[in-house]
């Protein structure tokens, strides 16, 4: 399944208002985004349990893994294709023991290629670097490099994602330097037309 972690990797935004979220995913969906991770650091449990069932729903229509930010827990409770974690969050083995036979693990590595490495000999199923330019969702994250892509390519051998201000004007070297996917919250669902924009991502990968 790791194989599928490649072209558009969309992350939800925050929404209290559940309809316009799904109608934003279903938007990028269709749009051809290949894999969506659903994000919600601040909501209630209750809401945040409802909108990832919900979600959930429209990857299944098209056939898109569903990855859960931050919460093993409920990854395993409703069976979604995989959890995302970072450095400051469960530890990894911790993480793997909740979760059920086959789903995916990813890793945010930052701009740490050895943690990356660390994380693949581990089991992880991904890992993503950056962040690459400034990004509202993370302003004081650090930055990585276009070196650190080309190096971890030569390094890995699981999918790599780069994520952290990424647009439709900065996607391109990013891709060129090795990544399989590029993770966007605000270029894609702050977009005038979010299926045309994740057409547009989805475009950039077809001439690699």
């Amino acid at each position: 399944m790791a194989t599928l972690i490649n072209g558009l990797y969309a992350i939800t935004p925050e929404r209290t208002d559940s309809n316009r979220l799904l109608r934003e995913v279903e938007a990028a969906l269709r749009g051809g985004a290949s894999v969506l991770q659903y994000r919600a650091k601040h909501l209630a449990p209750n809401l945040k349990a409802n909108q990832a069932q919900a979600v959930q729903g429209l990857c299944k229509k098209y056939r898109v893994p569903l990855i859960i930010n931050d919460d093993a827990a409920l990854a395993a409770s409703m069976s979604a294709s995989g959890v995302h974690i970072g450095s400051q969050d469960m530890q990894f083995e911790e993480t793997q023991q909740s979760l059920l036979s086959g789903m995916l693990v990813g890793v945010s590595c930052y701009d740490q290629l050895a943690f990356a490495m660390e994380a693949e000999t581990n089991g992880a199923d991904y890992v993503a670097f950056g962040s690459f330019f400034p990004s509202p969702t993370k302003p004081n994250a650090v930055r990585a490099s276009l070196d650190l892509l080309r190096e971890a390519k030569q390094q890995l051998s699981c999918p790599i994602v780069a994520i952290g201000g990424i647009t439709l004007e900065n996607a391109a070297p990013l891709i060129e330097a090795g990544a399989d996917a590029v993770a966007v919250i605000g270029a894609l669902f702050e977009a005038p037309d979010i299926e045309a924009t994740a057409k547009e991502f989805t475009q950039l990968f077809k001439h690699r």
